[in-house]
């Protein structure tokens, strides 16, 4: 089709927009763009230091793009996902205090017929993996059955890896460990006389 045929009745416009260039192979894609930015600039009459007034983009410009939006939206997913770490830890943390505090007596009497600090740690320090345990169960099962239902309703194709889930379950109980080290370690510390008058 003529140029002045397409601008006149299909484009509607007598100004080229668009020019797709094919190079012959992947290597000389860097080479072909510079040859192109050159005879535009002649085209254009651009005097040199001039700013280009067109835009030569390639294949590589767009999947660096992509990437680039990859890794902030990585960034972005990893600093939620330390945030809600985070807040279940000191959730964690909390429940286990008030169950330091209600069982109070209970370390007493333990402490009383002879339980060590380190026994009396190690109990409530896994209590709190436990629940920390529990809390990555069902993050996987929350992450899996949301899985599930993009492939059925939205259409979407998603798929679970096993290496982040593993990564996921691993940081929930750390952060079990962590956060309930001072709880266990407060629980451990208590006197037995004082454990037994608490009301």
């Amino acid at each position: 089709m003529p140029i002045s045929s397409a601008q006149t009745r299909l484009i509607g416009s007598k100004s080229i927009r668009t020019i797709y260039v094919e190079a012959k192979s992947s290597n000389l894609m860097e080479t072909a763009s510079a040859e192109i930015t050159q005879i535009l600039r002649q085209q254009h009459g651009l005097s040199f230091g001039a700013a280009n007034d067109f835009t030569v983009t390639s294949q590589s410009d767009i999947l660096s793009t992509a990437e680039g939006v990859s890794q902030s939206l990585t960034l972005l997913l990893s600093g939620v996902a330390a945030i809600s770490l985070l807040v279940g830890g000191i959730g964690i943390m909390n429940i286990m205090l008030v169950s330091v505090t209600e069982r109070t007596r209970e370390i007493g009497i333990r402490k009383a017929i002879g339980a060590k600090q380190k026994a009396i740690m190690f109990q409530f320090l896994i209590e709190a993996v436990i629940l920390s345990m529990l809390g990555g169960i069902m993050g996987i099962l929350f992450g899996a059955g949301g899985s599930a239902l993009l492939n059925k309703f939205a259409g979407m194709t998603t798929q679970m890896s096993t290496s982040p889930v593993i990564m996921a379950f691993a940081f929930s109980v750390a952060i079990g460990i962590v956060f309930g080290l001072f709880p266990a370690q407060k629980a451990a510390k208590l006197h037995p006389i004082d454990a037994l008058r608490y009301e």
